[in-house]
């Protein structure tokens, strides 16, 4: 059966389309964070919606597993295959082409393929931009970005991935292409089918394309960086910055000096852009159009000065350009890859009420430290949407993998336990993956789980796509 599938599929894709070759398979059989590694058939690599399409039809026909991946540079495990060697990695990676600009209408059809950064400066050379950016742009793909509803930095104002999907094109498990991207604003024919499959993990087909909303560029912006005394002071801080600036408040990050310690020690370029350290600090981002670029200087120092003068604020900078700007910026989009190279840790992308993110923090933290000896916590995050990612470091001297096996279960489970009481989610904005699909089925309400098994067994009765991921199903994992 497999030689015969594979036969089939090289007649199919030709030489740049499917490989076996182990040196290039390889790469893409561990995820980004090196906590999954598979085998696999083979990788196939498609160049258009049809060869998708086609070759779906294939591995339905042959009973072959589908992984669907994009930049593999996600947090959950989710596009990694198993160890059965029995699934095909379908990449996405050679549908890069960006179709169609619609400048008037704001929105831009791209395929699964494009790399967020890529996106970003074609728009910018048309004076547009898209309002969705994280610290994995230079890899993340739009297919992913779509697959995972990933959030990213600029939620406070513009929302995840869902918020900027205007259409979507994708090939369901039968091999039949659902072509939904035209954007329309109205649209009552029955359920929102791009909806159900923004955020579904490849689970229930392969997003090949999608039309994606585009703002106009901005005209200026103001990057501050601030210390201040805690995570609460930092909630009251956005909350005045939230009532004087309203929607110029494009984002607010926060992060504990611990993780400004580490990505110090990680980039060599780096710079602590205060004359002493604080506890906890904020960056802040306002915007501006043409009409209101002149004095969004005056505003953001007046932010600062009634901040100081409230006592929210120990001492502030303002970038005096771009480039310190990125720079301020760089030092948040950096945590994540300086706190894999400090050592042993476990990750929790998490969220809970926004307006309880600050107590959950010290409340968790102080948890997790008392129970497991040794460890601590770190959090950081958007705390205008209430994604924290809660990091629970090693005791010194652990050893990766040992650790993580030992005590790695326990741990989450009680971080997780701590999100539940606090109605909070235990997936933000990376997704589920393999990484929490036991946890999401320990936790998740009955009628969640019975909606989400439905509509699995609904659009992929043979099982196929992406097994082992989000849902867990007795068909997932069928042999080739």
């Amino acid at each position: 059966m497999s030689d015969a599938f594979i036969d089939a599929a090289a007649n199919l894709l030709g030489p740049r389309g499917l490989t076996r070759d182990a040196q290039i398979v390889e790469p893409w059989l561990t995820d980004w964070r090196g906590r999954y590694t598979g085998r696999a058939l083979a990788l196939a690599s498609p160049a258009t919606t049809r060869e998708v399409a086609d070759l779906v039809r294939l591995c339905a026909q042959h009973r072959v597993p589908i992984v669907p991946q994009g930049g593999n540079s996600g947090m959950s495990g989710g596009a990694t295959p198993d160890e059965s060697g029995n699934a095909l990695i379908l990449s996405l990676r050679r549908m890069d082409a960006i179709r169609r600009w619609d400048d008037d209408a704001g929105q831009v059809v791209c395929e699964a393929g494009v790399v967020l950064q890529t996106l970003h400066d074609a728009a910018a050379e048309r004076r547009l931009r898209f309002p969705l950016t994280l610290g994995g742009k230079g890899s993340a793909t739009i297919g992913g970005l779509v697959s995972t509803n990933a959030g990213g930095t600029q939620v406070l104002r513009h929302g995840t991935m869902r918020a900027q999907v205007r259409g979507i094109e994708a090939v369901l498990p039968d091999g039949t292409v659902l072509d939904s991207l035209a954007a329309l604003k109205k649209d009552n024919r029955g359920f929102d089918l791009k909806q159900l499959l923004i955020g579904s993990e490849g689970t229930l087909g392969i997003v090949t394309a999608a039309t994606l909303a585009l703002l106009p560029q901005i005209a200026a912006r103001r990057v501050m960086y601030v210390g201040v005394p805690s995570a609460q002071h930092a909630r009251r801080l956005l909350l005045l910055a939230q009532e004087r600036e309203g929607d110029a408040l494009e984002g607010f990050e926060i992060m504990p000096r611990v993780a400004l310690e580490s990505v110090l020690a990680y980039e060599p370029s780096a710079r602590d852009p205060l004359h002493s350290p604080h506890t906890w600090y904020a960056l802040l981002e306002l915007v501006a159009d043409e009409a209101r670029a002149g004095d969004l200087e005056t505003r953001a120092t007046a932010l600062l000065e009634t901040a100081l003068e409230r006592d929210l604020v120990e001492d502030a900078t303002i970038a005096a350009n771009e480039t310190q700007a990125e720079a301020l910026w760089a030092l948040r989009d950096a945590i994540s890859s300086a706190e894999r190279a400090h050592g042993p840790a476990l990750q929790h992308d998490i969220s809970v009420p926004a307006e309880k993110m600050p107590d959950f923090i010290d409340t968790a933290s102080a948890a997790i430290e008392e129970a497991f000896a040794g460890t601590s916590a770190l959090a950081f995050g958007h705390l205008g949407d209430g994604n924290v990612h809660f990091h629970v470091r090693a005791p010194e001297g652990a050893k990766a993998g040992e650790w993580e096996r030992a005590e790695g279960k326990a741990i989450s489970a009680m971080v997780h336990d701590l999100v539940t009481e606090w109605n909070g989610s235990i997936s933000a904005e990376h997704g589920i993956g393999q990484v929490k699909r036991d946890e999401l089925e320990r936790l998740a309400d009955p009628a969640t789980l019975t909606i989400l098994r439905s509509v699995k067994q609904a659009l992929d009765p043979l099982g196929l796509m992406n097994p082992g991921k989000l849902v867990p199903l007795a068909s997932d994992a069928p042999a080739a």
